[in-house]
């Protein structure tokens, strides 16, 4: 399930980003890390986008 939309997944996981963030491990959806890779990419908490 992506830690943003929360859209799910049938089947095995996807390729979807992963982040960890205060020790937890998060999955965003293609959608999500497109609309918001240069977040991801300054390394940003998902709570800042």
């Amino acid at each position: 399930m992506c830690a943003r939309c929360g859209i799910g997944t049938d089947g095995p996981r996807p390729t979807w980003t992963c982040s960890v963030e205060n020790g937890v491990r998060q999955y965003f959806c293609d959608r999500c890390s497109r609309e918001n890779l240069r977040a991801i990419e300054g390394r940003l908490d998902s709570a800042w986008w």
